[in-house]
């Protein structure tokens, strides 16, 4: 298959990829807050009964949360991807090593390999499993000297998705209309190409169809104007869907867009494997910087410090309080006298969030009943 030169603005350079550039005309897009997951595993619930209730889809958890560094779904899956990709080298934000295109063995798309079925039995292993040890006379310190956290995975809906390029049957697309990408059940014939150069490892195979399966993104919800359904169930309020423009086009007044491009506090899954993924994750700020930037690439340092000083910029506060604010899709975003207001597509106005919640303090004797209070806040 033909290679073309692609601009990836995550990597800050040009890169191969079996197809043309062809950007949607509003790229489906969300931001995972991963300092507010708890791991309760209610998206993954939500997805399950949503989307993998039927017969080969006993395995499948298109939506999963996975502790790190111990976590993995399917096992050992970045840490085989990282290896095989071989050594990755930034220098500032441009990305010098290969991608897993430009890392492609002879007669594949793009590096990669198919998970054993015994790697998938395991979702939770690793689950709360920390790093490091805590040894006699130890003390917090920021970042922990012992920590893990949870990473909230579905598939992100590439702009240069590996399971597109891979497809021998071309039964895998990207809409044109917002860049979801869907499988053709018509068309696929289960050869696995797709599972094998996905770096993420979100196609799926169903063994009893035998055919590819994989995350819609909620689209049936997407076109309606509602978020999806990890999205609008997380009780942590962790998740923000959004429409994300190109960088050279960001609204400063797009909730995603201002979190993504203006103050580059939400960062892409693994950018160095050349996907442009869109689902952006603000890094936890308890963890050692290097991880951080293998996992989220060089701007992990500002995007942490940012969310640090998030109490002292009203705008990156107000985008953020509106996580888990709405069930529909907020096109538009205004900070005003202490209050975010999220807007719709149209204009119209849908959520109204206070930045800080108020505070109402009682008397602590009440006269009228004559008793003393033990909460007066």
């Amino acid at each position: 298959m033909a290679k073309n030169k692609v601009k990836n603005w995550q990597i800050q350079r040009e890169m191969y990829y079996p197809y043309e550039e062809v950007r949607p005309q509003k790229q489906f897009a969300a931001v995972f807050d991963i300092n507010k997951c708890i791991a309760c595993q209610t998206c993954t619930m939500a997805c399950k009964h949503t989307w993998t209730t039927g017969k080969g889809q006993e395995y499948m958890f298109w939506n999963n949360v996975e502790s790190k560094p111990y976590g993995f779904y399917p096992l050992a899956w970045d840490v085989k991807i990282l290896d095989l990709l071989g050594p990755q080298k930034w220098e500032g934000k441009v990305y010098k090593g290969n991608t897993i295109f430009e890392a492609a063995p002879k007669g594949q798309v793009a590096q990669g390999y198919i998970p054993e079925e015994i790697d998938w039995a395991h979702p939770n292993i690793g689950e709360d499993e920390p790093s490091g040890s805590i040894d006699k006379g130890d003390f917090i310190t920021m970042p922990h000297k012992v920590w893990h956290f949870y990473l909230a995975r579905i598939c992100n809906h590439c702009t240069y998705p590996a399971c597109v390029g891979a497809c021998p049957r071309k039964a895998i697309y990207k809409r044109e209309e917002d860049g979801i990408v869907l499988v053709d059940q018509k068309r696929c014939r289960g050869y696995r190409e797709c599972v094998r150069a996905c770096p993420y490892k979100k196609v799926l195979f169903n063994n009893t169809t035998k055919i590819a399966e994989k995350c819609i993104g909620c689209y049936p919800l997407a076109e309606q104007g509602h978020q999806t359904q990890c999205v609008t169930t997380c009780i942590g309020r962790i998740r923000l869907n959004g429409w994300l423009h190109t960088p050279d086009k960001p609204d400063p007044a797009n909730p995603v867009d201002y979190l993504v491009h203006i103050k580059k506090i939400a960062l892409p899954l693994y950018p160095q494997l050349g996907l442009e993924p869109n689902i952006y994750y603000i890094p936890p700020i308890h963890v050692p910087l290097p991880y951080l930037i293998q996992m989220f690439g060089p701007d992990a340092a500002n995007a942490v410090a940012a969310y640090k000083n998030a109490h002292k910029d009203e705008t990156l506060l107000g985008a953020l309080t509106l996580f888990g604010s709405t069930e529909f899709w907020s096109a538009k975003f205004r900070v005003s006298k202490g209050i975010v207001t999220g807007y719709g597509e149209k204009g119209k106005e849908l959520v109204k969030v206070p930045l800080k919640e108020p505070v109402f303090i009682r008397p602590f004797h009440d006269e009228k009943l004559q008793v003393y209070r033990h909460n007066i806040t």
